[in-house]
């Protein structure tokens, strides 16, 4: 256009807002690449690339499409952003998106704008899983992947997630509980396989005869492998470290039994799609270049169909803070890609593979190898095809009532109740009647909390609902902060939050942790309250005139010993982080809109327990000569503040176990062999054959089964999880105190009953992990526990005889 040519202004603003309004509707490459239309702009024809061929397999697609790469076409590939081939019609494509706990902007895969301005924000892990409700978990993860294929038709999210996180959560100290299902890994194991099923299964298409082509809605994956639980402790002396630099010093039996077993359940049930290894050595060699651990094991034993992916400079890690084997660059990029990393998370490969091919260093075909495993995944996701039954979902389909409404039910279903004090008149829940009109106190650093409640890896919420906000549609708020943040080390504006509590007609005290004391990247150093909240809530409970109610949003477990045992607290309730609707959730709670059920899905250790044990200690098990008490409640015996499973309710459920396998054969081969066990000095007498590799022996889901009654003997109705463990018989050395090996949550009516079923594997509920990391079914007593100790469910103890007879004896 000429510069003396003129164009009236209300013109320019209309083609402004025309380009506009186009740029708003338009989607990512069609939502699929091979779309003809979409190569017709780009002035190809798709006809001269085989891999759009539907009439061919995806294997033969995929081939195709690797072949047709030059070398260095094929090296810009390998990282998470994608650089694409125009030559070919291959988008760029940034495999990096985020979904811990809805869709997030962490990576760049995934963004928001007036467009798409936010997304569901359920729970942190943690939170949710103290709801011990599978479904739940497997809701969640479908809700979430909807709008995930939601935002990716609005070219505002891929369709690669690297979540969830299934760290076993190992020491309380630990920045990264938040990210966490906890600390048991079967309730970590079940977690992996729901959120994973939820987020990627087509309904009706949950399982194939060719796993490997299985249509996925969108990919998830499970991180970080392997015994990855240190981020950075102890800021001096000898002992720090942080997980760039540490060494996990780990035992076959602890990885065998706690810190491989998620992942191993992620892939063989969860079937996920993609798997990412860890920044820090195990046992000496880099997690992400251990071929025995990539490759020998995630694909030749548990089968992986997908791809592996490296966390985030993990191969720059080795290099630059693991200097292991005092590696070069392209030595580095050999030994990770000969273990099996098919996908560098930023640039290592793309930077230094050209230059590792021409050393000789790998092959061609390991880069086409690592190519077929990543490109299989989208063809599997439809990123290169039309999949109609995602077509039409759009912004109706983020932040929908259906999905906050789930937001919400999730926050309930995760808020632990630690402290109902009964033997006073004031106790939860409080009367919405009643306090119709009256005044609460909501005071302390997060009754007013908003982005605290919804942790890290989280994206822009929907909304958020903070404590005093919900408190205020129930009664009349008046809210003072106590504290200027949660470090809380201003005296002075804790007088106004006492004075506030002296007058109203209750109080609730929201305190404890947020991201400048737990986070990636952070551990603690111990778990009291930080600052001067302990003595805020005790000047404001002294005072306070009516109910107390303490509230605490944390992920790692904090002493709170004083405050259980102080008779001016009335109520105390773990929220977690639970997410943009936290605040209403915490005051459905309270008013007794719903009847609390989460258990603590870690225990929460006494204040001296981290003294004990430097946090770099990765066994599980009590070391007598140092002192080491144990780590979870599968090995820490203990005083404890809560247990593991603790959670309290407003009515009272009483357990009857109406039905239960009382004795179990199992018969080995005549070239079989009883294994041997180690029993202690005090233990009962061995049987002649002690135990037997569950590999010798037929395993079957259902011949261990276990009926329960429920009854709520008290007045109101509500939930209640019900808890399986198994014990091993008494005097083998080293096996657990016991272990989870079920659960389920039930909805009971007061003074009604109902019955549970457990129907599970012998082999896997009742095996132990030898010191020599063999899998073994012990013969002898077992013992079936059902309930918590600590809870106030009543906890029943029934035997389980196993007879172990070889052939021909």
């Amino acid at each position: 256009m000429a510069s003396s040519t003129k164009m009236p202004n209300n013109i320019i603003l209309l083609l402004l807002l025309f380009l506009c309004l186009s740029s708003s509707f338009t989607t990512s490459f069609s939502a699929h690449v091979c779309d003809p239309d979409r190569y017709k702009k780009l002035s190809l024809d798709m006809k001269n690339f085989p891999f759009c061929d539907i009439s061919q397999p995806y294997a033969v697609r995929v081939k195709s499409l690797v072949n047709s790469m030059t070398t260095p076409e094929k090296v810009a590939q390998l990282g998470n952003n994608a650089d694409g081939v125009p030559r070919l019609g291959l988008p760029k494509y940034n495999w990096w998106s985020e979904a811990l706990h809805g869709v997030s902007n962490v990576g760049g895969g995934s963004y928001f704008d007036s467009q798409v301005p936010g997304a569901t924000s359920f729970p942190t892990p943690i939170t949710t899983t103290s709801s011990f409700n599978e479904l739940l978990w497997k809701n969640i993860g479908q809700a979430i992947s909807t709008e995930a294929r939601a935002m990716y038709n609005m070219n505002h999210a891929g369709l690669t997630f690297w979540s969830p996180n299934i760290n076993v959560v190992r020491d309380p100290r630990w920045g990264r509980i938040l990210e966490t299902p906890g600390e048991d890994p079967y309730t970590v194991g079940r977690y992996a396989v729901n959120f994973v099923r939820g987020m990627q299964d087509l309904i009706g298409n949950e399982t194939s005869k060719d796993p490997n082509t299985r249509s996925l809605k969108v990919s998830t994956c499970c991180k970080h492998y392997a015994a990855y639980d240190l981020d950075s402790w102890s800021t001096s002396g000898s002992l720090a470290t942080d997980r760039l630099h540490f060494n996990s010093d780990v035992t076959e039996q602890d990885m065998v039994e706690t810190f491989q077993r998620p992942f191993e359940v992620c892939v063989k049930e969860g079937d996920v799609s993609s798997v990412m290894c860890s920044y820090n050595s195990v046992n000496g060699i880099p997690a992400c270049a251990d071929p025995r651990l990539m490759k020998g094991t995630f694909r030749d034993e548990w089968n992986l169909h997908g791809y592996i992916v490296s966390d985030c400079d993990s191969i720059e890690t080795m290099v630059d803070d693991l200097q292991w084997m005092n590696d070069e660059p392209e030595n580095a990029v050999a030994q990770v890609m000969r273990a099996g990393l098919d996908l560098d998370c930023m640039t290592f490969y793309q930077k230094y593979l050209g230059n590792t091919l021409a050393k000789g260093l790998i092959k061609e075909k390991d880069m086409d190898r690592a190519l077929m495993n990543n490109y299989m995944v989208l063809m599997r996701l439809g990123y290169f095809d039309n999949f109609p039954e995602f077509a039409n979902l759009g912004k109706a389909d983020i932040c929908s009532q259906a999905n906050i409404n789930l937001a919400l039910d999730a926050a309930k279903q995760g808020i632990v109740l630690l402290k109902n004090n009964k033997t006073q008149k004031s106790f939860l829940p409080l009367d919405p009647v009643q306090f119709k009109g009256k005044t609460i106190a909501v005071v302390g650093p997060h009754a007013n909390a908003t982005k605290v409640m919804i942790g890290n890896y989280a994206g822009v919420p929907c909304r958020y609902v903070s404590p005093k906000d919900g408190i205020a549609k129930y009664a009349n708020v008046q809210y003072q902060m106590g504290c200027a943040d949660v470090m809380c080390r201003n005296g002075s504006l804790i007088w106004p939050a006492v004075r506030a509590a002296r007058t109203a007609d209750a109080t609730v005290i929201v305190v404890g942790l947020d991201e400048t004391i737990e986070r990636e990247g952070l551990d603690r150093e111990n778990m009291e309250l930080p600052g001067y909240q302990l003595q805020f809530i005790t000047q404001v409970a002294h005072v306070a005139s009516g109910p107390v109610v303490v509230v605490i949003l944390s992920a790692g477990p904090v002493n709170i010993l004083s405050l259980q045992q102080n008779p001016d607290i009335d109520s105390i309730l773990w929220a977690g982080y639970p997410g943009q609707e936290g605040g209403q959730a915490i005051a459905d709670v309270i008013f007794g809109q719903y009847n609390p059920a989460g258990r603590l899905p870690v225990t929460w250790y006494p204040p001296e327990y981290v003294w004990q044990l430097p946090m770099t200690s990765m066994q599980f098990r009590p070391i007598q000569s140092l002192g080491y008490p144990g780590r979870t409640y599968k090995f820490y015996s203990g005083p404890s503040i809560y247990p593991f499973g603790y959670g309290l309710s407003y009515t009272q459920f009483q357990y009857t176990v109406v039905n239960s396998t009382s004795s179990i054969d199992k018969q080995l081969g005549t070239i079989q062999h009883c294994y041997t066990l180690e029993y202690t000095k005090s233990g009962a007498a061995a049987p002649p054959c002690n135990a037997a590799i569950v590999d010798d022996l037929q395993c079957v889901d259902g011949d261990l089964n276990i009926v329960v009654n429920v009854k709520n003997t008290g007045q109101i109705d509500g939930d209640n999880v019900v808890m399986v463990y198994s014990q091993a018989p008494a005097g083998i050395a080293g096996v657990p105190i016991k272990k989870v090996v079920g659960f389920q949550k039930v909805f009971v009516k007061a003074g009604a009953t109902q019955t549970v079923t457990f129907s599970m594997n012998s082999c896997e509920s009742l095996s132990i992990v030898t010191e020599s990391a063999y899998v073994a079914l012990p013969a002898g007593q077992h013992t079936i526990i059902v309930g918590t100790d600590g809870s106030a469910d009543t906890v029943i103890r029934t035997p389980l005889k196993v007879n172990i007879n070889k052939q021909g004896s």
